[in-house]
């Protein structure tokens, strides 16, 4: 009897010193991800360039004839009127040329009119008097020429406008026809010239619109047309001019530095787009997106290239496709080939 009781005890003993097994937890669900398809437009086809602003026409003016220069009254930035003097010329020579060519047209005629006495009296040949009329007629135009040379020894605003260069200085001797001022018609306009390669000009017509920007002026978009393209290549650039016209704004300047974007013919170019919440870590125009596999129902970290961001999203240049998943919530707590439970986009 004291046995049993004591291998009872034993038995009791052996069981209280067993751990309890604890029960099993379920594994915990995937999170709900929202996921999003990769969606895109058609943009028009568009044409940008950088160029530089400018009067739509300007002058280079210079004297027709050479001599020294005695007087410059304006300066670069400086406005003018139709007929203002902006440059003159010592005349000391072209008025002794006048001088000169006018002495020799007297000499002339008063041998015409004796040849023609002679004549008349039998003293001398018809030949003799046809040459002193000849020499008359070569004197006249003598004095025309350096009568023209005289009252040119000045130069004159053609037309309102803006002087855009001063190239000489009073004292300089200049060839006949050396450029000394450049003076921009400020009733032609302000364009913004912008050199274009032969493709990208041939794209565009006169009239096609476009977009303007200046940051001088802020960076505030000038809505302008194309109004002129170039009709031949420059020869050390093999570029095409294009002009485009800016609205009156009194805040213009020639030399201004303006982004200019063309809508240009030909078709559109397809562009992807994501929502901005599924991008992350952007910098130097690349970014992370977790592409979706609803299959597998698992994400996968992707490298993608993006460019500007709007209202309809961030521009996706590379490393998606069109209908591709990625997700949009709480894509700083994924990690590449996590298991979710994908919502929100067709199943």
């Amino acid at each position: 009897m004291r046995r049993g009781v004591i291998l009872a005890t034993a038995a009791l003993l052996a069981s209280c010193g067993k751990p309890a097994t604890a029960p099993k937890e379920a594994p915990a669900a995937p999170p709900q991800v929202r996921v999003t398809p990769v969606g895109g437009d058609v943009q028009a086809a568009e044409v940008t360039g950088v160029g530089t602003v400018a009067l739509r026409r300007e002058a280079s003016l210079g004297f027709t004839s050479a001599g020294r220069i005695l007087r410059m009254t304006v300066n670069e930035g400086d406005r003018v009127h139709r007929g203002q003097l902006l440059a003159a010329l010592d005349t000391t020579t072209v008025a002794a040329d006048l001088a000169r060519a006018r002495a020799e047209r007297a000499r002339a005629a008063a041998e015409y009119k004796r040849s023609e006495t002679l004549m008349a009296q039998g003293w001398i040949t018809r030949p003799r008097l046809e040459n002193a009329k000849a020499a008359l007629e070569s004197a006249d135009a003598q004095v025309r020429a350096a009568g023209f040379q005289t009252a040119n020894a000045t130069i004159v605003a053609p037309g309102s406008g803006t002087v855009l260069a001063r190239l000489t200085e009073p004292g300089q001797v200049v060839a006949a026809g050396t450029p000394v001022l450049i003076v921009g018609e400020e009733a032609s306009g302000y364009v913004l010239r912008v050199p274009l390669s032969d493709r990208d000009a041939a794209r565009l017509t006169a009239g096609t619109p476009a977009t303007v920007t200046l940051a001088a002026l802020g960076d505030a978009p000038m809505a302008g047309r194309v109004v002129e393209i170039g009709g031949r290549a420059d020869r050390a650039t093999g570029t095409f001019a294009v002009e485009i016209g800016l609205p009156d704004d009194k805040r213009l300047r020639s030399g201004q530095i303006g982004n200019a974007r063309i809508t240009a013919g030909g078709v559109g170019q397809s562009v992807l787009r994501v929502p901005a919440n599924a991008v992350f870590a952007v910098r130097a125009g690349e970014g992370f997106v977790y592409v979706v596999d609803r299959g597998r129902k698992t994400v996968a970290l992707r490298r993608v290239g993006v460019a500007e961001a709007t209202d309809s999203g961030v521009r996706v240049t590379n490393g998606l496709t069109r209908g591709e998943l990625v997700a949009t919530s709480r894509v700083d707590r994924l990690k590449d080939g996590m298991k979710i439970d994908p919502i929100g986009a067709s199943r």
